[in-house]
């Protein structure tokens, strides 16, 4: 039973594809979260949650890797939500060290202050965040730091789009055209093949456009309408980000020409209807081998020309990506740039000729199956270099076994690593489907010279009656009745009549081939298995672009290590803590019993009440008492705190702030005289 496949146009296959990898993008950006810092900040002084007795002359933060600050860069507010510091930023970096400082005004008074920074990491990804400390002891604080981290929002998730279709529009651009060029030469008068790489060269050039109109709202204040702030883009321009993807517009008019020449005198070298005309009234003659001769050589000219150049011009839109992104930083730049645009090549040549041999095989007429076998060793070759240099890019950006299944990158990379695998697979089966459709074709030597199909012994008749070659005919140019159609006598002298017979002829064959093509099972079984593969490809270029906005495996754990544990490592609370303590400060009277209590006993502020008793459970007066809390675990403290004495036996607290959950030593000072005094302590969890 003959095998069958839904059959596409080529306009519609394209869209949808478009459509569905932007659809993926958005929502693997959405599960992914907004844009995660590729920089990490290392350490500051200074640290998270400190209590310093006077005031700091400075602040400063250390980052893993080379960022860009603005004068506006590093915020500190004090309690009041005032700023603290004097706006100038300073690089305080030497050697290796990264680091950047802001000075603080004079006087400050005693509190809780927070620190706000905003940057653009050397991979081209905005990072920020915030942290506190405290001077003299914790207070309330009404500094306001945005929830939302810079790069996220509408402008992310749409520069996040942008992004990706600028990754799908170079796919198509440069995989469409290595398979023309490569794989099947007559596929450059194709149409649905020519739209396919012009829709390509159309998405990137566009993204390319929407990301340099971005990139001011997106490592700036987030706002959509500051895409059109023509100062911000001038600033844009100035930046390693902002020159790539300028170098970028500049390539592709590079390339705009290159497929003019491509699909325009290039392909016009396979069409007969080029050389017919002035040749046909010219007729046989002894100079028409040489010519034929000399033109098959300046067409291999031609194809030798454009494969240089257009491997330049792909190799040039290549390193915009990796000479502004993860490559040009972190460890081994200098290999790690060339193997990451040996990388995005063989990603091209392998999914966008995907995508162009699905094309071919639902929308070309013929084509020949020495093609499809040319495609299957390039694709082998690109997927051989695509290990090599992912293995590379993988050790590069995760670092250690941990990273890889406890990061967002590790885990995504895993998540690649599979999708690659599978599409591996269904390769597998598409080239047993080509050798099957090799051997019913038995020789290629009709393939090669224009005039087969690739379908197969005796499926391609070359020969029709004189009836049938009339009807097919008629039937594509819509011509036949009439009685001047049979004179065919008028062709002599005729070159226009005889172009237009030309022009049937080639219509006529190409009904007969697509008949033959959809009727072949070899082929739409190829076809099936190529269309799982391009919607796998499909998935594996999301999971690809998440990985370029997610914080690498490196710099993932390097701040886990300066944040320490994770906060839910602590038990929570779910409610006041009480604290029992007796002591004995020596003297008479001196013993007794202290109970705590600490509501909601949670990070941020809380309500402490301590009540004293004596030795007989009675209400028990006392001239002092001092509290203390410390987290050992992460060197904070001890923050000492005074309660007031709100009745007799009784002292009050309000607010106690704890920067953070964890298991806190909490210290107790009791003065019963003027000589008289303990301490005693006890771990309480903070939640």
């Amino acid at each position: 039973m003959t095998a069958t496949a839904p059959r596409f146009g080529a306009v519609s296959l394209v869209r949808l594809l478009l459509v569905t990898t932007v659809l993926l993008g958005t929502v693997l950006t959405v599960l992914s979260g907004t844009a995660s810092a590729h920089a990490a900040l290392t350490g500051s002084t200074p640290e998270d949650g400190a209590v310093v007795a006077t005031a700091p002359q400075d602040i400063t933060l250390t980052f893993s890797e080379q960022i860009a600050m603005g004068d506006d860069s590093i915020r500190v507010l004090d309690p009041d939500n005032k700023r603290a510091d004097t706006a100038k930023i300073r690089d305080l970096g030497t050697g290796s060290t990264v680091k950047y400082g802001v000075a603080l005004k004079a006087g400050l008074p005693d509190g809780t202050y927070t620190v706000a920074w905003r940057a653009v990491s050397a991979d081209s990804h905005p990072v920020s965040g915030a942290f506190t400390f405290s001077i003299g002891a914790p207070s309330r604080t009404t500094a306001i730091v945005p929830d939302e981290k810079v790069g996220g929002g509408l402008v992310g998730t749409l520069y996040d789009v942008a992004r990706y279709l600028s990754y799908t529009g170079f796919i198509l651009l440069v995989g469409g055209t290595a398979f023309i060029l490569a794989c099947w030469q007559r596929g450059a008068s194709v149409r649905p093949l020519q739209r396919l790489v012009v829709n390509g060269w159309l998405t990137l050039t566009a993204a390319t456009l929407a990301m340099l109109l971005l990139r001011t709202p997106y490592t700036g204040s987030g706002k959509l309408a500051d895409a059109f702030d023509l100062g911000g883009l001038q600033d844009v321009l100035t930046t390693k980000t902002g020159a790539a993807l300028v170098s970028r517009l500049l390539l592709l008019g590079a390339a705009a020409l290159f497929i003019a020449v491509l699909f325009g005198t290039y392909a016009r070298r396979d069409r007969p209807e080029e050389s017919t005309g002035e040749d046909a009234e010219q007729g046989d003659g002894p100079g028409e081998g040489q010519s034929a001769e000399q033109g098959s050589a300046e067409k291999n000219d031609l194809a030798f020309g454009l494969a240089m150049g257009g491997t330049v011009v792909a190799a040039g839109l290549a390193a915009t990506w990796a000479l502004a992104e993860h490559a040009s930083t972190g460890i081994q730049p200098g290999i790690a740039m060339p193997v990451d645009i040996l990388h995005l090549l063989s990603v091209a040549t392998w999914l966008g000729g995907l995508a162009a041999l699905l094309i071919a095989l639902h929308k070309a007429p013929f084509m020949e199956s020495a093609a499809i076998r040319r495609f299957s060793r390039i694709a082998f070759i690109s997927v051989v270099v695509l290990a090599v240099t992912g293995l590379y890019q993988s050790w590069r950006q995760v670092g250690s076994w941990s990273a890889l299944g406890g990061t967002s990158y590790g885990r995504l990379l895993l998540v690649k690593v599979g999708l690659v695998a599978v599409l591996v697979v269904i390769a597998w089966f598409s080239r047993r489907w080509t050798g099957r459709l090799a051997e019913g074709t038995g020789t290629d030597s009709d393939s090669d010279s224009g005039t087969g199909t690739g379908t197969g012994p005796g499926r391609a008749a070359k020969t029709d009656t004189k009836a049938e070659t009339k009807a097919e005919a008629a039937a594509e140019t819509g011509t036949g009745s009439g009685p001047e159609t049979p004179a065919a006598t008028t062709v002599v002298g005729d070159a226009e009549r005889a172009t237009q017979l030309t022009r049937q002829k080639a219509a006529m064959a190409s009904t007969r081939q697509k008949r033959l093509r959809d009727a072949d099972p070899e082929r739409t079984g190829l076809r099936r298995s190529v269309l799982a593969e391009a919607g796998v490809a499909v998935v594996l270029l999301a999971v690809t672009t998440a990985l370029t906005s997610t914080e690498p495996g490196r710099t993932a754990e390097q701040e886990a290590d300066r944040a320490g544990p994770p906060a839910a490592a602590a038990p929570e609370k779910t409610g006041p803590t009480t604290v029992t303590l007796p002591f004995d400060t020596g003297g008479e009277n001196g013993q007794g019993t202290i109970r705590l209590t600490l509501d909601p006993a949670r990070s941020g502020p809380n309500v402490m009440n301590i009540y004293l008793d004596d030795a007989e459970g009675k209400v028990m007066d006392v001239p002092e008492v001092k509290i203390a809390f410390t987290l050992t675990a992460e060197k904070i403290g001890p923050l000492p705190i005074v309660p007031v004495r709100a009745a007799a036996g009784k002292w009050t607290a309000d607010p106690v702030l704890l920067p953070m959950p964890g298991n806190w030593k909490l210290q107790v000072t009791v003065r019963t005289s003027d000589i008289d005094q303990t301490t005693v302590d006890k771990n309480v969890k903070i939640g």
